[in-house]
């Protein structure tokens, strides 16, 4: 179902940081609706009720997860809290599928098996074109993009990273992989369903306006002489 949703089409992630005025499930509900309206083929939520409120409030697939800390593996970063999301709504659960050790000892293969018995499909977001491969051959059900250019083992760029996109498409062909991390602009989107991205997931371009505002307000600040 998330697949057919999807397919070459723009996923919007719904999320906001702790503190900002727009960190409510009913906020984060009513954003989701308004990308759907704009043509959002699913939204990507974060914690168990923000999932539950948007999964209430559209009627497209809700790609669900769960930070827990800030550093090391914290996107859904243990089976338990992987099943929280699901039981939430998720359609799809994202995870950290990158090499580093998860907080509850369980491999990835072993979170991913347990997350197929209870019925859940598994999206893993990497940074290497070793971990999307890794976890393809772990049994997730789609590799994303995500994590490249916030781990050690990833290159930082400015934009988005199509290298890893067009090389895990090439080497898997048939297997869906994802597009998500630092795009900007419609024209980067377009760019990586032409290197063989399924889908494209974007956020902050879309759905941070305290940054977009920032962005403006700068521009137009008084430069020092």
């Amino acid at each position: 179902m998330f697949l057919r949703a999807v397919d070459r089409g723009l996923v919007v992630s719904c999320q906001a940081r702790p503190g900002e005025p727009l960190d409510e499930p009913h906020f984060m509900a009513v954003l989701a609706r308004t990308a759907v309206l704009g043509g959002a083929r699913a939204i990507r939520a974060e914690g168990v009720e923000d999932v539950a409120a948007i999964r209430a409030a559209v009627d497209v697939p809700v790609l669900g997860l769960w930070k827990d800390g800030e550093a090391g593996v914290y996107i859904t970063p243990t089976l338990r809290h992987a099943l929280a999301v699901a039981e939430a709504g998720a359609d799809v659960v994202a995870l950290d599928g990158t090499a580093r050790p998860r907080p509850d000892g369980r491999t990835l293969e072993a979170t991913v098996a347990a997350l197929h018995t209870a019925g859940v499909a598994v999206m893993a977001d990497v940074s290497t074109f070793a971990e999307g491969t890794a976890a393809i051959e772990a049994g997730a059900d789609l590799v994303s993009t995500t994590l490249s250019g916030y781990t050690a083992a990833s290159p930082r760029l400015d934009g988005p990273d199509l290298r890893l996109v067009a090389d895990l498409a090439a080497a898997h062909p048939g297997f869906p992989v994802i597009a998500e991390g630092r795009y900007h602009t419609p024209r980067q989107a377009a760019l990586a369903l032409e290197a063989g991205a399924r889908a494209v997931v974007v956020g902050g371009a879309i759905t941070r306006p305290l940054d977009l505002t920032a962005r403006f307000a700068a521009a137009l600040a008084p430069k020092d002489d």
